[in-house]
């Protein structure tokens, strides 16, 4: 028969004993008693020992190693999943690799560069690392369901276009009083679309409107009903291509913060997703 020394007899919940007896020999120091139930000749012990409880441990260990490998596996799979296919291109999220982020930047800095008459060379690669710059810092603090850059790549097996990215758009969760007072008073926060840039050789080729279906897709993925994008009022082609996607003009910018300043004019479009 078990026996206790030093516990409370009244004690049922997990005991750690000093020493437990049968018939008057030690069996175990530093047992740790899982459990204690009355009997009628005194108390039985369930006990783990330290080893046991060793095991235990390592195993918890190894079961969140596993799961911190399934998680990286399947935001793997997230990255890899396409949101949409549509007029020979495909659009997924940016694979988080130096590589894929690096061209993702290069597609961007081409798009968005203007030109200087001196040493044009130079500021473009200062140009050019300052947007990688910027998309490194947005992919490594954003949350995933707050950031996205999406990249489009061709769907069929073109040899100039395959496993070759051919445009490039950034998506964000926002909540600026600028553009939620041209929404219905339940919106809280909307998808604001940026940096949509599309490889030089690739150009009118539907791309941007695939990079734009896909954040339609977001939206609704996200749960969100709204996104709200600028564009250069003079921009006709890009303001067409936007409206063409479903995006209608609620306000321009002021005229002091644009016109005095040599700085171009931008409109807010925004769209409703269904």
């Amino acid at each position: 028969m078990a026996y206790l020394l030093a516990c409370n007899p009244t004690t049922s919940h997990k005991l750690f004993c000093s020493e437990i007896f049968l018939d008057s020999r030690v069996v175990s120091r530093n047992a740790c008693c899982s459990s204690v139930r009355r009997s009628s000749g005194g108390f039985v012990l369930q006990c783990t020992t330290t080893s046991s409880t060793s095991q235990l441990s390592r195993a918890d260990q190894n079961l969140s190693l596993q799961q911190q490998i399934e998680n990286a596996g399947e935001k793997l799979k997230q990255q890899l999943e396409y949101l949409v296919c549509e007029y020979e291109w495909k659009v997924r999220r940016l694979v988080e690799n130096k590589d894929e982020t690096k061209k993702a930047a290069l597609i961007q800095a081409e798009a968005f560069h203007e030109p200087v008459a001196l040493f044009n060379d130079l500021f473009f690669q200062f140009f050019k690392a300052e947007v990688l710059s910027g998309l490194m810092y947005k992919l490594n603090n954003s949350p995933p369901n707050r950031y996205a850059c999406l990249v489009a790549e061709a769907a069929t097996e073109d040899a100039d276009s395959q496993k070759q990215l051919v445009g490039v758009i950034d998506v964000t969760v926002l909540r600026d009083r600028d553009v939620l007072q041209h929404l219905p008073a339940e919106a809280q926060e909307y998808l604001y679309i940026s940096g949509i840039a599309v490889s030089k050789t690739f150009r009118r080729r539907k791309i941007a409107t695939a990079l734009l279906k896909a954040c339609d897709k977001l939206s609704i993925l996200w749960g969100h009903e709204f996104l709200a994008l600028r564009a250069y009022e003079e921009d006709l082609g890009a303001r067409k291509l936007y409206t063409n996607a479903g995006y209608h003009v609620v306000s321009r910018d002021p005229p002091w913060t644009s016109n005095w300043i040599g700085r171009k004019c931008r409109v807010l479009m925004i769209k409703r997703t269904s």
